[in-house]
């Protein structure tokens, strides 16, 4: 990779350094009783206490992101038990089914006519853009093609749905409408994550959807009126690459209108090259190139070596780095400590530095 050099002022991606979901944080037992699930916490703070217990773990967040100079700063998902959290319990139409899925997250079911009283996580980004200094603020999302294979049953749901590609689209208008809010109040970074496209993209099958229903459903969410230019919509398919189907990641990577594919780096594999070679040229690609379940830390020259094989398949000034996953999709669910976490965001940070220069 012989163009290492910094990005110009003013390309798209500034220092092409993420931040990951729930970034560390002290281990203090106050955090700890934060981590839990939300009907556990509840039993420990009222309403009012767990508010300002979030609060001031999205602040810590943000400071750190700030300290390590982070293009891109996030809250963490800290308000929510699991990555679908900014959906289930604040739009109508939703409740918990009986049981759990095979990650043992509670399964939720669409009974009603979807209603959206108001901003489902648009508030709560204040503190994020009002700490990370420079950085834009990231929000995330749970694509509506996902809630739509998971959420719909056919026994409960055809009153208010006829089919799970109607429930899908009434979802997709109302997270399009959450994406237009947020990039109103400043957030930059819409990241939509959908990891059931990993059933298409490896032939893994067993899906409610075909992957022509589940990118229209997830092409109405990001549609978004009047974009700005320095505003970037993605989404995260997998944490995980297995032998590759080239023709469903070209329809997905092709037909799904997003700037910018989220993708797993981490493993040094054929079918990790193979997806990145799907991205369309026009699109960018943020690689995930350390494991954050693992608290050793990755060999150097062994990133920069992936470095230079992406290099060789997209510009490196339409790259972005990140760890391959969040710390915990789920709360309390980090595999490593928080400062095994802190170590991981440095070593980022040094690819990043290493790949693009020192400058900001």
């Amino acid at each position: 990779m012989g163009n290492r050099r910094p990005p110009k002022v003013g390309e798209r991606h500034g220092r092409h350094l993420q931040v990951p979901h729930r970034p560390p944080r002290q281990p203090d037992p106050a955090r700890r009783g934060a981590e839990r699930a939300r009907p556990a916490r509840r039993r420990d703070l009222d309403d009012a206490g767990l508010r300002a217990v979030e609060d001031e773990a999205i602040t810590e967040s943000a400071r750190y992101q700030r300290k390590l100079r982070m293009s891109v700063a996030t809250d963490g998902e800290f308000r929510r038990a699991d990555f679908r959290g900014a959906i289930l319990g604040t739009v109508g139409g939703l409740r918990p089914a009986t049981g759990t899925d095979k990650y043992g997250r509670p399964r939720w079911v669409v009974d009603g006519e979807l209603k959206a009283g108001g901003p489902l996580i648009a508030d709560g980004y204040d503190g994020v853009k009002k700490t990370a200094g420079t950085a834009a603020p990231k929000a995330t999302l749970p694509s509506p093609a996902y809630l739509a294979a998971t959420c719909y049953d056919s026994a409960v749901s055809t009153a208010a749905y006829p089919s799970a590609v109607e429930f899908g689209e009434a979802l997709a208008r109302i997270v399009r409408d959450e994406i237009e809010l947020l990039i109103a109040r400043g957030v930059r970074l819409v990241q939509l994550n959908n990891f059931r496209y990993a059933s298409y993209v490896f032939d893994r099958g067993g899906q409610p959807l075909t992957l022509d229903e589940a990118v229209a459903i997830d092409s109405i969410a990001v549609d978004v009126r009047d974009k700005p230019e320095d505003v970037r919509i993605g989404l995260c398919p997998t944490h995980r690459a297995d032998p590759v189907n080239r023709d469903a990641a070209e329809r997905l990577f092709g037909g799904l209108p997003v700037d910018r594919w989220v993708l797993p780096y981490d493993k040094g594999t054929d079918a990790e090259l193979d997806l990145l070679r799907a991205v369309p040229a026009d699109r960018d690609a943020a690689l995930g190139i350390v494991d954050p379940a693992v608290a050793e830390l990755e060999d150097v020259e062994t990133i920069m070596q992936r470095m230079d094989a992406a290099a060789e398949l997209k510009d490196i000034e339409d790259i972005a780095v990140l760890p391959s996953a969040g710390f915990s999709d789920v709360a309390g669910g980090a595999k490593i400590s928080a400062d095994d976490q802190r170590r991981k965001l440095i070593h980022v940070e040094t690819i990043a530095r290493m790949c693009w220069g020192n400058e900001l």
